[in-house]
């Protein structure tokens, strides 16, 4: 209802502005009566005024003829005088059904007065509630932060507390001495693992006392005298344990590593002497450096006494050098020489000793070696007596650093007041030994073991045998380079003419320009072709050890040895075979010259080389097989000049065949007697020999 009243108010305004509008037109600006009695109120405004805008008339104008009543109006053409009193008809139609309305409901409306004015007072009194709510939690909030206060003072208090607690609790720990590290020090035995622990323990507690004592802690005087006692006792039983493991170093035929094995499980021993006994602990050191210094001393002065006696009876002299005559004339009282020179200048199997496989092996006993009366040269010797000095070595520094806890130069002149004595005794036997040393190939093994050796001991991280690995190096470096001067120039002195008797085989010394006035003293070539090709057969083999198969020495005797091989394969096969070698080399050169018909006068000639060859090549190649077989001691280089000796012969007879193919020779009736190329072939591979 309200909202049609507004509507209808609305309607009837827009009805009024436009009766007005009409009457305006109909009755001029004075108007009828109706314009007197409904003047037109236009208030305060000002037409001559700067601020009065038409165009906020005009819009309001547009606003309404914009509105929907007033377009149906002016479309449909209604009078708008009597629309407009049909509207205020209506307007009061309602407004008097309102009125009836609101008096049928006066009573409704006093109740909801009534309920209004009911939730008013409640609403006050809830206002007033929430006023004492308010006032209440303000104080409750002013008690909650003083409580939060006393919170934040309580826990610092708190924490304090805890944090003097923890330090006190450390003190007293650190200070109370229980009944279990005083019953376990007491009576236990130090090989029972509870009194290692509880021997940590007191170490801890007598640490922490001495550390109270320096601030100052009077609490510290309580327990001093009880961990004094405790401490005066361990030390005593350690002392006793210690020096007993010592003692039993000494026993005869002990092995001394496993007891000193057994001591690092007892490490901690030491360090507790070191800490709180450093009078007992230098003592236990110095027992056990005078101990081991003794055992170490003696054991490798026995053993190196008895290494010795199984070294090779025959060894090099001052006389036994390349180029000193055998027929040189000695003294009554002197001694003989050695029945064969080539086993001081040749490597052979020696080498071996400084193979990895060697190096490392199994130390020799001398015991076993004598009962199966074994000898060795002198670099198995050394070999055997520096790895267990080697051996022994790195186990007794590794040891040193371990328990006796020390390291750098400190560990260094410990380890040599143990084996300073033993490396001493060793190095006066080297020196003594090389002193009357001629073999060159045995000091210059001994250089290369030391060298390996050297590296073996950086790799286990010993550097307390440098020093002795640089003194042994400086006895056999120039011992080396005395017998190799020596030699050079007995070399260099000698004079072949005086060498004794000479034969083919390898000559001990290997120098070319040596072999080659050697080699003159023979007087056959032949020989002389043998004794080159052996030795140059040897040099090769021992070049070819040691060199790149590409290198320029062995290259140059190899080229050297094939010269001298070939001229002896012709050597070979001159005198059986030298009338059909001149016959193929005069008649091939006949022919290549254009003058074949000359051979018409060898028929004579060709017939006996026939039958000459077809009788006795049978016999020629057994006895040149024999021969080779005898003169060369290495037996493939024999073979591969048997091989070659067979197949030059092949090809000599092929190139007989080809000459006596020529026109001047084809009707020779002795061409029947040929021998057919292979069948000689097959025949000449069954002296081929198999090695």
């Amino acid at each position: 209802m309200a909202a049609a009243a507004t509507m209808a108010a609305a309607a009837r305004e827009l009805v009024l502005r436009a009766g007005a509008s009409d009457m305006e037109e109909e009755e001029g600006p004075l108007g009828g009566v109706s314009g007197l009695q409904e003047p037109l109120q236009l208030g305060e405004l000002d037409i001559t005024s700067d601020e009065f805008i038409l165009d906020e008339v005009d819009v309001h104008i547009q606003a309404n003829l914009e509105d929907e009543l007033v377009k149906e109006a002016l479309r449909t053409g209604v009078d708008l005088r009597h629309y407009s009193k049909q509207v205020e008809q209506e307007l009061q139609q309602i407004e008097q059904k309102s009125i009836r309305d609101y008096i049928q409901e006066s009573e409704n409306i006093a109740s909801l007065h009534n309920q209004i004015t009911a939730c008013d007072a409640v609403l006050e009194r809830m206002e007033q509630m929430l006023g004492a709510f308010q006032s209440d939690l303000s104080s409750i909030s002013s008690e909650i932060r003083t409580l939060q206060e006393q919170s934040g003072a309580m826990n610092i208090r708190l924490r304090n507390r805890q944090a003097v607690r923890g330090k006190l609790g450390e003190l007293v720990d650190g200070l109370v001495v229980p009944s279990a590290l005083v019953t376990a020090i007491l009576e236990a035995p130090v090989t029972e693992p509870r009194f290692l622990e509880q021997l940590q323990e007191l170490d801890a507690k007598a640490a922490a006392v001495r550390e109270q004592e320096a601030r100052g802690t009077a609490a510290c005087a309580d327990v001093r005298g009880v961990l004094d006692r405790l401490r005066v006792k361990a030390v005593t039983k350690i002392r006793e344990f210690i020096l007993q493991k010592i003692y039993s170093f000494r026993k005869p035929m002990t092995n001394y590593q496993i007891p000193q094995t057994a001591l690092l499980k007892y490490r901690f021993f030491y360090q507790f002497l070191l800490g709180n006994e450093c009078a007992t602990a230098k003592e236990i050191r110095d027992e056990y450096v005078e101990t081991l210094s003794k055992i170490y001393l003696s054991y490798y002065r026995s053993y190196v006494g008895r290494l010795m006696k199984v070294q090779y009876e025959e060894v090099a002299e001052k006389d036994d050098l390349m180029g000193v005559e055998d027929t040189a004339k000695k003294g009554f009282f002197s001694k003989p020489s050695l029945r064969s020179r080539n086993t001081i200048f040749t490597l052979g199997t020696r080498g071996a000793v400084i193979s990895p496989a060697e190096l490392e092996a199994p130390i020799l006993v001398p015991h076993t070696a004598q009962r199966g009366e074994q000898r060795y040269p002198f670099e198995a010797l050394f070999r055997s007596q520096h790895y267990a000095l080697l051996d022994n070595s790195c186990r007794e520094y590794l040891f040193i650093c371990d328990f006796f806890i020390v390291s750098g130069l400190a560990a260094h002149d410990l380890f040599h007041a143990v084996m300073g004595r033993t490396l001493s005794m060793t190095l006066k036997h080297l020196e003594s030994y090389l002193a009357d040393c001629y073999d060159a190939i045995a000091v210059f093994l001994c250089i290369h073991i030391v060298l390996r050796f050297r590296n073996i001991a950086a790799k286990r991280d010993v550097p307390a045998l440098d020093r002795y690995w640089e003194q042994v190096l400086a006895l056999l470096w120039p011992r080396f380079e005395l017998i190799l001067e020596m030699n050079v120039q007995s070399v260099r002195s000698t004079d072949p003419q005086r060498l004794g008797g000479l034969d083919t085989r390898p000559h001990y010394v290997e120098v070319e320009n040596f072999v080659l006035r050697v080699a003159a003293e023979f007087s056959s070539r032949k020989e002389q072709l043998v004794f080159l090709i052996n030795n140059y057969d040897m040099m090769l083999g021992v070049l070819m050890e040691r060199a790149a198969d590409d290198s320029k020495e062995v290259e140059s005797f190899q080229q050297l040895l094939n010269a001298r091989t070939q001229e002896f394969i012709e050597e070979l096969l001159s005198p059986p075979f030298g009338g059909l070698v001149a016959f193929v080399k005069e008649a091939e050169a006949l022919i290549e010259r254009g003058q074949a018909e000359r051979l018409r006068g060898e028929e004579a000639r060709v017939t006996q080389l026939i039958r000459g060859f077809g009788s006795s090549w049978k016999a020629s190649v057994e006895s040149l097989s024999q021969d080779v077989m005898r003169s060369f001691t290495n037996f493939r280089n024999g073979t591969s000049i048997i091989q070659g000796a067979l197949t030059q012969l092949i090809q000599l007879y092929h190139r007989f065949h080809r000459v006596l193919s020529q026109p001047q020779l084809r009707a020779l009736p002795a061409r029947a007697e040929l021998i057919n190329i292979h069948h000689l072939m097959v025949e000449l591979k069954k002296h081929k020999p198999n090695f």
